[in-house]
C-alpha cells in the first residue's frame, strides 16, 4: 500500500507567525509552556491520519510535514486495459482512509480532545513540527518496509511524527537530552532481516568515482567490469591496516553492491529563518552484518568516500555534527 507522498525530503520554513499557529506553539514556548509537557521522558501515541489531520486543525491549523499525493489517475491505455498496479494501491489506499473513524469521535473517545479542546501536550507537539528550528528528516528501508520519520527541535523539546503506510503515525515528544534514544529506535534494525558475516570491511576509504562506477555497474548486471575499476584506482583503497590490493577492492566492491538490505537517509537543515538552510545529509546501508556509514569527504582535492561500521546507537553522534547546535 502506497505511503502518503513523503518522497521529496524538502523542509518547510518556520510560519510566518500566524497567530493560529502562534497559539498552537505557545506549548513549546519555554514559559509560557507551563507544566513542561515537552520535556523529560518521551511520550508516543498513535494516530490514524484522520486523527493526525483533525489534531493539526484544531492546533491553530498548524502545517504537518507532508503533503498527501494527489489520487492518481488512469490514462487512456488503462481505461483500454485496466488499471495499472500503482492505480489499484491507491485506491486501495484511498478505501483505507475513508473507512476510518470519524476523528472527533476517536479522539474524544480516547481522551485526547474536552469539549473540542486538544490535549495540551498533543498540541505542543504539533505546534513544535509546524515551528521548529531545526528539522531532521528521515527516510528507512529494510524488509521490504519503507518509513518516514521527521524530527523537529527547539530548544530543550523535540516532537516527532513516523509512519512505514500513511495511515497509522506515531506522534511523539521528549526532552532534547532524550533525542539520541529516540534517534536509536528510527535506526533499529527489524527481527526480518538476517544479519550475519559480511565481505564488507568495518573501515574501507576508497575514491568516490570508483564507488559510483561499482555501483552503475552492480545495477545493470555487469559485476564482471569491478577488477577493471579496481584496477583504474590500484593503491588508492585503503582499510583499516593500509592499502587493499586489487582483489580485496573487488571482493569490497561487489558485496557493498551484493549485500544491500536496506538504508538509511536522513537530511537537516535549520528551518527557523524565512529560508531553509540545508545543513547536512546523513546515508547510511545495511550490509550483511549491520549498518555502514558512507561519508564524502575530500582528500588532497580529490572526492573519496569513506565506509565505516556504525550501530543504531550511533545515529546521534553521527547526525550531531550535521545538525550543528541543535543540541545546545
Amino acid at each position: 500500500m502506497p505511503t502518503v507522498d513523503l518522497t521529496s525530503l524538502t523542509l518547510p520554513a518556520r510560519p510566518s507567525g500566524s497567530s493560529d499557529v502562534s497559539g498552537a506553539t505557545a506549548a513549546t514556548s519555554g514559559t509560557d509552556r507551563g507544566d513542561d509537557t515537552l520535556a523529560g521522558a518521551p511520550r508516543r501515541i498513535g494516530l490514524t491520519l484522520a486523527e493526525l489531520q483533525h489534531a493539526a486543525r484544531l492546533a491553530g491549523d498548524a502545517p504537518l510535514p507532508f503533503e498527501l499525493a494527489p489520487p492518481r489517475t488512469g490514462d487512456a491505455m488503462q481505461s483500454r486495459l485496466g488499471d495499472s498496479p500503482a492505480t489499484r494501491d491507491d485506491q486501495a489506499f484511498r478505501a483505507a482512509l475513508d473507512a476510518l473513524h470519524d476523528p472527533a469521535d476517536s479522539l474524544a473517545r480516547r481522551g485526547l480532545t474536552v469539549d473540542g479542546v486538544l490535549d495540551p501536550g498533543v498540541a505542543g507537539a504539533i505546534g513544535l513540527l509546524a515551528a521548529p528550528r531545526f528539522a531532521l528528516d528521515m527516510d528507512v528501508a529494510m524488509a521490504g518496509v519503507q518509513a518516514k520519520a521527521w524530527h523537529r527541535q527547539d530548544g530543550p523539546a523535540v516532537a516527532s511524527l513516523a509512519t512505514a503506510d500513511g495511515i497509522v503515525f506515531e506522534l511523539g515528544w521528549f526532552g532534547v537530552d532524550a533525542w539520541a534514544g529516540e534517534l536509536a529506535r528510527t535506526a533499529a534494525i527489524s527481527e526480518e532481516v538476517e544479519l550475519g558475516r559480511s565481505e564488507v570491511p568495518a573501515y574501507v576509504d576508497l575514491p568516490f568515482e570508483l564507488a559510483d562506477a561499482a555501483a552503475e555497474a552492480g545495477d545493470a548486471g555487469r559485476t564482471d567490469l569491478l577488477p577493471v575499476l579496481a584496477a583504474r584506482h590500484t593503491g588508492a583503497v585503503r582499510g583499516a591496516d593500509g592499502v587493499l590490493d586489487d582483489a580485496s577492492v573487488v571482493a569490497v566492491l561487489a558485496a557493498l553492491a551484493g549485500e544491500a538490505r536496506g538504508r538509511l537517509r536522513a537530511l537537516g537543515a535549520d528551518v527557523s529563518g524565512a529560508e531553509v538552510d540545508t545543513v547536512g545529509v546523513v546515508s547510511w546501508t545495511l550490509v550483511a552484518d549491520g549498518w555502514r556509514a558512507l561519508r564524502p569527504h575530500h582528500r588532497d582535492d580529490a572526492l573519496r568516500l569513506e565506509v565505516r561500521a556504525v550501530t543504531p546507537d550511533d545515529l546521534a553522534s553521527v547526525v550531531a555534527p550535521v545538525l550543528g547546535e541543535a543540541a545546545r
